[in-house]
């Protein structure tokens, strides 16, 4: 029987930018099937969740625009978990805007928060490293996150430090360090005592809000106010008129950052953010060139390292390309190199000023 005292708040209102042509911002990377798992990213999170956590304790932050295709992709839930941005302001209110909601409803909730995009292969270690923060959550009014073993400089992430010395499986963080340049991150595996920041939170109500209530005062006030209509039909007109006054500010530095009882617990588990096109390639399996196809079927000449999605079925001759991305969408085909994926954002820029959006 799964513990009516665990919540989970998930994530779903990016727009995954860096995976265009596929992911738009009328229809973004979470609500597409991207490995060709026969499940979309948001279903995949979802199921993952619902392990452990009750069906009617996970709410879903999303924008107003996606609120349709959420409540077609998990038919399961109900519009009432479904907490739509009116505006789009960042982590930090969201999250203190659902922990409010939830602690009105059951004032000893533990929560999760977790991003909607990211792939997860082992499920039971998982649902296994979050309980053992909710235990600790539940015992101390202190605030989780679960952080990955790098398995290379990556300069693409931010990093955890944590103290050294500590034999316990959750570790006291010492500090939250930026995106560091490539010199910088192979000094933080050498040290070992640094860990990929997954974006993935497990605190207590009451910790979560009492830390806003320090931290963050005007943003508690802003939400606070909003106590006596929370779960009831005067919580969509508050939300109207007070979501976009508030600060548009990630947890990391609305909360995290500050807090002085913050524990970080090294996963037990694979992870891949599912960020770029290069991240889906080191997921997918690899044909005998090591090309990753999701969709095509592949007739590869002298071709080697690509990343190569299309309809299903569809047949993709390829001849003499080597590390390159190859996205046929409808109505646009993106052909680049794997070594410029973080250019994507900008040619999406640039096709928009051309040809409009």
């Amino acid at each position: 029987m799964k513990n009516k005292n665990y919540y989970a708040f998930l994530m779903a209102g990016g727009i995954g930018s860096r995976f265009w042509p596929v992911s738009t911002a009328e229809y973004p990377k979470q609500f597409h099937d991207m490995l060709g798992a026969g499940a979309t990213l948001i279903q995949k999170t979802f199921q993952r969740l619902n392990t452990f956590v009750p069906t009617e304790n996970i709410l879903i932050l999303t924008n107003e625009r996606y609120n349709e295709l959420v409540l077609e992709q998990l038919p399961m839930v109900t519009q009432e978990q479904v907490v739509l941005e009116p505006a789009m302001r960042n982590t930090a209110p969201g999250i203190l805007y659902a922990a409010l909601k939830i602690q009105k409803q059951n004032p000893n909730a533990v929560m999760i928060v977790a991003p909607s995009d990211h792939w997860i292969e082992d499920e039971k270690a998982f649902a296994e490293d979050v309980k053992l923060c909710f235990d600790k959550c539940e015992k101390e009014e202190v605030l989780c996150t679960l952080g990955i073993k790098p398995t290379f400089p990556n300069t693409g992430f931010g990093y955890i430090e944590y103290e050294n010395g500590n034999e316990n499986r959750l570790k006291k963080v010492t500090q939250f360090r930026e995106k560091p340049s490539y010199e910088t991150a192979k000094g933080f595996i050498e040290q070992g005592n640094f860990l990929w920041n997954a974006g993935i939170f497990m605190w207590s109500v009451k910790a979560i809000v009492q830390a806003f209530k320090v931290y963050q005062p005007e943003q508690y006030r802003l939400f606070e106010a909003g106590m006596g209509f929370y779960n009831t039909t005067q919580e969509a007109r508050f939300i109207a008129k007070n979501y976009g006054l508030a600060e548009n500010i990630s947890i990391d530095y609305a909360i995290l950052e500050q807090s002085k009882d913050l524990f970080v617990l090294p996963a037990t588990f694979d992870w891949n953010d599912l960020g770029t096109w290069g991240s889906l390639y080191d997921k997918v399996k690899k044909t005998e060139d090591e090309n990753a196809v999701v969709g095509a079927r592949l007739l590869s000449r002298e071709a080697s390292g690509n990343m190569v999605r299309t309809a299903k079925g569809k047949i993709v001759v390829i001849d003499g390309l080597k590390d390159y991305i190859v996205i046929d969408k409808e109505d646009v085909l993106l052909i680049c190199p794997k070594a410029k994926e973080q250019d994507i954002k900008v040619i999406l820029n640039e096709v928009k000023d051309k040809f409009g959006k």
